[in-house]
């Protein structure tokens, strides 16, 4: 955040009704409201963490154990058994 002087930014009409509230003080003027981007949905890990939980799943679903999958993916048992369950009740919802 940086100072600016009103005589700079402001129209003139605008700086002549701020001065009626306020002379010589720091004002902050907030952002618009702007709609945040949730975790992961800029860089995009967001969609590869998607991509990996279907994989999993899907072989999952094509006969590969649960430990075959912990070392292939590198994440606890707890993981991939959400990782399934979730998937799981994602594909019955969509019956």
């Amino acid at each position: 955040m940086s100072y600016k002087n009103g005589r700079d930014i402001l129209p003139p009409s605008l700086l002549k009704q701020l001065q009626e509230y306020i002379q010589g003080e720091i004002v902050y003027i907030p952002k618009r409201e702007q709609k945040r981007a949730g975790w992961g949905e800029n860089n995009g890990a967001r969609l590869l963490i998607e991509r990996r939980n279907k994989e999993i799943y899907r072989k999952y679903m094509n006969g590969s154990k649960i430990i075959e999958l912990i070392q292939a993916y590198h994440l606890s048992e707890d993981s991939i058994r959400k990782i399934i369950g979730k998937s799981r009740e994602k594909a019955k919802a969509t019956r």
